[in-house]
């Protein structure tokens, strides 16, 4: 059984164009006895970019989760604390998260992020 995390560069992209994923990546998302984990993190960071202006309305996220059969992953107590433990190598706290996430599930990691491939989490690159 396959589990995924995608990162939210990720799910942008599979809602916008799936083409700039890499093979692998779209085959692991296509894959109808793959499991793939949306974290809220994700959405939240969509909603905050596209309410800046940022990030053009990519498509009704919940409908996109329904739609691909993606998870809903929410944010625990946790997940929060796990990123206590994790080195200072990426600010950002979406993608902070994540790494958590991904640690704590036990999920693949799907991403293009070159800085997370530093922190001791499995990937896969998208």
């Amino acid at each position: 059984m396959n589990r995924y995390l995608l990162d939210t560069c990720t799910l942008i992209e599979w809602a916008i164009d799936p083409s700039r994923l890499s093979t692998e990546a779209r085959a692991a998302i296509g894959d109808g006895r793959s499991f793939i984990f949306v974290s809220a993190a994700s959405t939240w960071e969509i909603a905050i970019k596209q309410k800046l202006g940022k990030l053009p309305i990519v498509a009704n996220i919940d409908d996109l989760l329904l739609a691909n059969r993606f998870e809903p992953l929410s944010i625990t107590v946790e997940h929060s604390l796990a990123t206590l433990e994790l080195p200072m190598h990426h600010k950002d706290p979406f993608d902070r998260m994540l790494i958590a996430q991904a640690r704590l599930e036990n999920l693949k990691l799907i991403t293009k992020d070159r800085i997370i491939v530093q922190y001791p989490v499995t990937t896969l690159a998208a």
